[in-house]
């Protein structure tokens, strides 16, 4: 009853439901507090009627919308198991499981995505599997530039080893190179007395497999995020978003979020970008068959070439044996893909825990005031006309605004990615944030991995969010433990 209460009290913004008066109503719902003395309604619910209220345990981030009909969790399972294969190279005696690379980063989208939540940086001696190195060059000419900012070229390749570094491979190809990483810590002192080590990281690729990368390559390592509530934020309307953004900060606040929009391979048409660290894919779809593409080397309907990621100048890696393609031609097969897409639209966002605790709404009024709303968005109500009934018609907490923002030089990559430039990140969603480490022990924060707690990712923010972050330093020990009990509480 709560859930379908709810969803009664959200309704969603578009041209059908302005008619009935529903769009005032729906911008009530997402006003933001002025009370921090309680909950507000259905906040323990950031995903709505899809939030889950499993134990908290290693595995909440792996259960389903809480909305789905039994008639269709048959399909998630399904999912799930895609998602864990473990794909081998061909030939193999499963034709359903071969087709890995001939280059990949890892084996299964689980590896990467530890327990469907965050990854992490490769320990002293380790390979890496869940950070990946992306690559470009700066874009030549005017030709390039002009389809960047079309959005038809989220970044130029390497022209030896594309898009981001493959360190495993199929036998008798050779990987491209390793991902390594030294750090350099540097202490900070806060208010009260307290200090904090930051880590400041510095990649390179070991062992190149293919020759020397181009002079003017561009390296961003991306930790994997958490796969939570995609499908929710997929459904949030495209106007509400842009609604938010003030790219010439006409406000004066110092916050100036824009929308990335790249091209959509899926539509044939630019679109907003949602997923990624830097907003560079703008579907759930999109986002999984590049990632089947790129870090398993598997083909899918929208990506079909049987190669992955090896470019024009790794003949031999083109050459290699690829999987049997199925009656559609590729190795993960349409209705694999479509299962898929359907588990990764509907990981479930677990239920908030001591939402009503004094401690944890006092973190909330010091987030609020401190300004991380202005980039955190608290909340949105989805589109009636989602891809999913799951994700349909919600009152939504993801703490994100989905735009792109300067985060200053001190996380600034360098590397271009769409319309972001080497300083921007999109505003990654809190949802989930306080149970990372439950999920996955080895959990780390920020696009990099650098933080290794969530003081630490608050205090690497500069650019649009130096005055934020100088206020949290500024604050009193005991108040900054109130800030992070409100975030481990999301």
């Amino acid at each position: 009853m709560a859930a379908a209460a709810a969803l009664a009290a959200a309704p969603t913004p578009g041209p059908a439901a302005e008619a009935g008066g529903d769009r005032a109503r729906a911008q009530a719902a997402v006003r933001p507090t002025q009370d921090f003395t309680r909950p507000e309604r259905y906040e323990r619910r950031p995903g709505g009627a899809a939030t889950t209220f499993k134990t908290p345990d290693r595995d909440a981030f792996s259960h389903p919308s809480a909305n789905m009909p039994f008639d269709r969790q048959l399909d998630f399972r399904v999912g799930d198991g895609i998602f864990r294969k473990l794909w081998v190279s061909a030939p193999a005696s499963t034709a359903s499981s071969d087709g890995l690379g001939p280059l990949f980063n890892a084996r299964s989208c689980q590896r990467c995505h530890v327990k469907d939540g965050r990854g992490h940086p490769p320990a002293p001696g380790e390979r890496a599997e869940s950070t990946i190195l992306r690559i470009s060059i700066p874009p030549g000419g005017a030709a390039g530039r002009a389809a960047g900012r079309a959005g038809r070229t989220v970044a130029v390749p390497e022209p030896t080893y594309g898009g981001q570094i493959q360190n495993f491979s199929t036998r008798g190809v050779p990987a491209e190179g390793e991902p390594t990483v030294a750090w350099t810590e540097t202490e900070v002192a806060l208010a009260g007395g307290e200090t904090v080590r930051l880590r400041a990281p510095a990649w390179s690729v070991a062992d190149p497999g293919w020759g020397p990368l181009h002079p003017e390559t561009m390296l961003s390592a991306r930790t994997a995020p958490p796969v939570i509530g995609m499908g929710l934020l997929e459904a949030i309307p495209e106007a509400d978003v842009l609604a938010g953004a003030d790219p010439d900060d006409r406000d004066g606040d110092g916050i100036s979020g824009r929308a990335n929009r790249v091209w959509s391979d899926e539509h044939g048409r630019p679109m907003l970008g949602r997923f990624g660290w830097k907003a560079g894919q703008p579907t759930v779809a999109q986002q999984a068959a590049r990632a089947f593409q790129e870090d398993v080397g598997i083909s899918t309907p929208l990506y079909p070439t049987p190669h992955g990621g090896c470019t024009e100048a790794q003949r031999s890696c083109r050459a290699a044996p690829h999987g049997a393609p199925g009656a559609d031609g590729v190795e993960a097969s349409a209705a694999m893909f479509d299962l898929l897409v359907f588990y990764t639209r509907n990981l479930g966002v677990p239920a908030r825990r001591g939402v009503g605790a004094a401690r944890v709404l006092e973190g909330k009024r010091l987030f609020y005031e401190s300004g991380c709303t202005g980039c955190h968005t608290p909340k949105f109500v989805t589109a009636r006309e989602s891809a999913g009934a799951e994700q349909s018609f919600q009152l939504i907490w993801p703490y994100t605004d989905l735009l792109l923002h300067d985060m200053g030089a001190g996380l600034a990559d360098g590397r271009p990615e769409g319309l972001a430039s080497g300083r921007e990140w999109r505003t990654p969603p809190l949802w989930g944030v306080g149970l990372a480490r439950t999920v996955n022990e080895r959990a780390a924060f920020l696009h990099d991995g650098r933080a290794r707690t969530l003081l630490e990712a608050v205090l690497w923010h500069g650019g649009e969010a130096e005055a934020a972050k100088e206020r949290v330093a500024a604050m009193t020990p005991d108040e900054r433990a109130a800030l992070i009990a409100f975030l481990r509480s999301l």
